[in-house]
Order: structure tokens, then sequence, then C-alpha cells
């Protein structure tokens, strides 16, 4: 994770650098080598994943790309925040470790589960959710496309949801490899911890227009940010929605930036979205700049 990049952009090591300096641990050793079950514990995967694509947006920006619009999938909403100008690294590093803490902690107090269900009309999946609730707590974290909905809740209640879901017509039901019910009310506790540490937090408002995943809209300044990082923990995240605000806005190119291509993927099956590209690696970036120049 963030390897290439780090290997082959200036911009990319600094950041990672900074980020084993201001943790005062070696994050990027553990994101580059491994182990992978270490590297998987939330509190390693969430500041991993962070750091790698505040490293990729700097590579990007240090190729002379600025964004017009910046949003973020939920821990990724942190290195939105960053890239935006509402955070600093340091800022940003900080407060994805306490996140990440949290969650872990939150879930080994309230265990749960999360699974995708693909292909099934949302007020469907609602109505089922209402009759798996008597199976424990069970809701939807991530509204992610009119195709995809990832649901969120109590272990007993999320396989439930998804049989009936499968019963009912869903294409597919996928169990996710998460260690907690994320985005859902069992993240309470995480919330009040992350809510208490955000008080005290050096937030900014944007330079650049971010959307927030809890209102799927621009964020109004730092307070408006302040108060959606907390409640983003116990919130779906309304990225479909953030992503017509932004083409609503006149967004026509978005670039995935870190590891992985889920959101480029969604992008590239949702009529009107604007075209997409990702950057995780040095190749990534080169094709991008060219695209974007193009």
């Amino acid at each position: 994770m963030g390897r290439s990049l780090y290997d082959n952009s200036p911009a990319a090591r600094m950041v990672w650098d900074e980020a084993d300096s201001t943790l005062a641990a070696p994050v990027s050793s553990l994101a580059f080598e491994g182990p992978d079950d270490l590297l998987r514990q939330t509190r390693n995967a969430q500041t991993a994943l962070f750091v790698s694509e505040v490293a990729a947006f700097r590579a990007l920006q240090d190729r002379g790309v600025r964004p017009a619009y910046c949003a973020g999938h939920s821990i990724g909403e942190y290195a939105a925040l960053v890239a935006a100008g509402a955070l600093s690294l340091e800022q940003g590093l900080k407060l994805v470790q306490v996140r990440a803490s949290a969650m872990e902690r939150a879930a080994a107090e309230r265990p749960g589960t999360m699974a995708a269900v693909i292909g099934l009309a949302a007020e469907l999946l609602k109505s089922i959710l209402e009759e798996a609730s008597s199976a424990g707590a069970v809701h939807i974290a991530n509204f992610n496309s009119p195709e995809q909905v990832v649901i969120s809740g109590e272990a007993a209640a999320v396989e439930l949801a998804g049989r009936l879901a499968s019963e009912a017509g869903a294409k597919r039901v996928l169990p996710l490899a998460v260690s907690g019910g994320f985005h859902s009310p069992l993240m309470q506790a995480a919330a009040a911890e992350l809510a208490d540490v955000l008080a005290g937090a050096v937030i900014s408002g944007p330079v650049v227009p971010v959307v927030l995943n809890v209102t799927a809209d621009f964020a109004r300044g730092a307070e408006d940010i302040r108060e959606c990082l907390a409640r983003q923990v116990v919130s779906q995240v309304r990225w479909h929605e953030s992503i017509i605000r932004l083409v609503e806005s006149g967004c026509d190119a978005a670039v995935e930036v870190g590891p992985g291509r889920v959101l480029t993927g969604l992008l590239k099956r949702m009529d009107g979205a604007p075209a997409a590209s990702n950057v995780e690696t040095a190749d990534d970036l080169e094709s991008a700049v060219c695209d974007l120049a193009g």
C-alpha cells in the first residue's frame, strides 16, 4: 500500500515520512511490508489508508493538479479535508488515530458486522431491515449507489437481513471483512469519544469546497465539519447523493486517490457521473496527469 508512489514521488514520500515522525511509529513499513494481519487491524488500517490517500493527493498536486471539489468515503473524508485545506496532515493523523482506536474499542464492546447488498431497491431493503431488527440492531451504513447498499449491525440481524434480501431478489449479498458494525448506532461510544477530541481540534473552513458524508452537501465551515465528523461514525455514508451534488455543481472528472478502485468502479456504473480514474501507483499518476491535461 503506497510503496510505488513513495519510491517515485518526493511529495508522496514526504507525507509518509511526516506520518512516521508524527506518530513515532513506522506506519510506512507496516503499509509497505505488513504483516497483513496487523495491517488489517482497525487502528492500523485506517491510519495507513489515510496516509496513502494524502500521499497520492500530494503527488498529484506536485504535478500541478488542483481540485475544484473534494469528497471522501468514510475514513477517506479525512484525506479529503486535508486536500480541501480544512485539516493539516498532523491534525488529520491525530484525529484518525483517535477515530480508529475509539471504533476498535466500540466494536469490542458492541460486536457487529457489515454486508453489501447488491441489486435491491433501497425502499425494499428498508422494509427488510425493519423485519430483521427482530434479531438485533441493523441499519443502512453506506448508500453507495442505487445498485449497492451496505448494511451494518449485530451479526445475527445482518445475517437475517442478508438472507431476506436474497429471498427478495438481491443479486448478491456479500459479507464484508470488517471488525465491527461501523456507521451504525453500535459506534455510539466512539462518536462520543471522537466528539470530545474534535471539540479541541484545529479545523479551518475549507479552501476548496468539500462535500460531507453525513449531509451529502458542501461543508458550511469549521463547526459544520467538526459536528459531522463526530456524527459520521454512527451515520450513513450518503455517497451516491454526494456524487449527485458534485455533478450538479459542475464536476465532470474525478480522481480516486489511494489504494483500490472501488469508488472509481461505482462512478463508472453511474449514469451521468464524472469521468473517473484512480491514482494508487506511479504509473497511475502518469496516466491521470495525462488524462486531466487532455
